[in-house]
């Protein structure tokens, strides 16, 4: 009997994951709770060992598995027998884009724990007064601010995360993120949805005791330092068809810490939206087919509930629709009692 690995799908659609196979990686059709290979579909011939395969003829490809899904075809094939280990990102992003600040609670929530040295003597609700009326300002008039991600960071939806030694403030930031269909360059915002190809889940796991390894926050935040390493990155565990997913605003984000909801926000706290991303990411960099656009964390991170992770934690994180990731938390060199 299969482990139940599929949570939480799109309601009258489907996704697709990445699973280590017999030959070696191949995409699965995942629909009702099942996953069939792709190419028991008759859309592709044999094993498909990434997404940014199909990405050329999305839409053509999406229209024909429809078909199939509607006919009842799969009634003549035999779904996956998948575990856990089986299951891979289900995208291999070349390029991965992160919206920093990028959520309204959040932002605030860090900078009444973390002020800025001309307000570290407020109370925490003139702190709070302070970056409400900042976050009403920036999306008003501001400009997003997005940095360049390490592929090697990403890992498995059910893969463990591993807190380096050089760490105590190892958090957790689940996110919803873009999967790119095509090229996007200058892209206008009116214009950007078009250029998604679907949604999946990320988890942006962070040292917050690296952001600033100086103490001196005039100098920037050091994104290398505090999110580049190794399994950093969960990712899926399905990226599901834009076309499925009408109002990306309507999701909800939740992760839960060895059952204990932490973060639990709506997408709509985003301050700004994804075509405003997507415009102001192609301005100045080049977005390609499969390309990953994390948009953000909403409130509830463990340097909000002052509680960071620790060995033998278990993070869940879930978007609606988008399926469930659970992710074991190890210690680089853990120390044992």
């Amino acid at each position: 009997m299969s482990e139940q690995i599929w949570h939480n799908l799109p309601a009258g659609g489907f996704g697709f994951a990445r699973y280590l196979g017999a030959q070696g990686p191949d995409i699965a059709l995942v629909v009702d709770g099942d996953a069939y290979p792709l190419s028991a579909t008759g859309i592709v011939d044999g094993p498909v060992a990434a997404l940014q395969a199909l990405l050329g003829g999305w839409d053509d490809v999406l229209d024909a598995l429809q078909k199939w899904v509607g006919a009842g075809r799969r009634t003549g094939v035999t779904p996956l027998d998948l575990r856990r280990p089986d299951v891979l990102p289900p995208v291999e992003p070349l390029q991965i884009f992160q919206a920093a600040a990028n959520y309204r609670k959040h932002v605030i929530d860090l900078m009444v724990a973390s002020p800025r040295p001309e307000h570290v003597h407020e109370d925490e609700a003139r702190r709070r007064e302070i970056a409400t009326a900042l976050m009403d300002q920036r999306a008003a008039s501001g400009t997003p601010t997005v940095f360049a991600g390490m592929p090697t960071s990403v890992t498995g939806p059910y893969s463990d995360v591993v807190i380096p030694r050089i760490t105590a403030q190892c958090d957790w930031e689940l996110e919803l993120a873009v999967v790119m269909g095509q090229r996007a360059r200058y892209v206008s915002a009116t214009d950007a949805m078009s250029y998604v190809a679907g949604y999946t889940i990320v988890n942006d796991v962070t040292m917050r005791d690296w952001l600033y390894p100086t103490g001196d926050s005039s100098r920037g935040a050091d994104w290398l330092a505090c999110k580049g390493a190794p399994t950093f990155l969960p990712l899926g565990p399905l990226v599901v068809p834009a076309r499925f997913v009408p109002d990306p605003t309507e999701l909800m984000i939740t992760l839960t810490l060895n059952g204990t909801t932490m973060q639990h926000e709506s997408a709509a706290d985003m301050i700004f939206g994804i075509p405003r991303l997507i415009e102001h990411t192609s301005r100045f960099a080049e977005l390609r087919a499969g390309d990953v656009l994390l948009t953000g964390s909403p409130a509830g991170n463990g340097v909000h509930h002052g509680r960071f992770l620790r060995d033998g934690d278990v993070m869940t994180g879930a978007i609606t629709g988008l399926g469930v990731q659970e992710t074991p938390v190890t210690e680089e060199n853990p120390v044992r009692p």
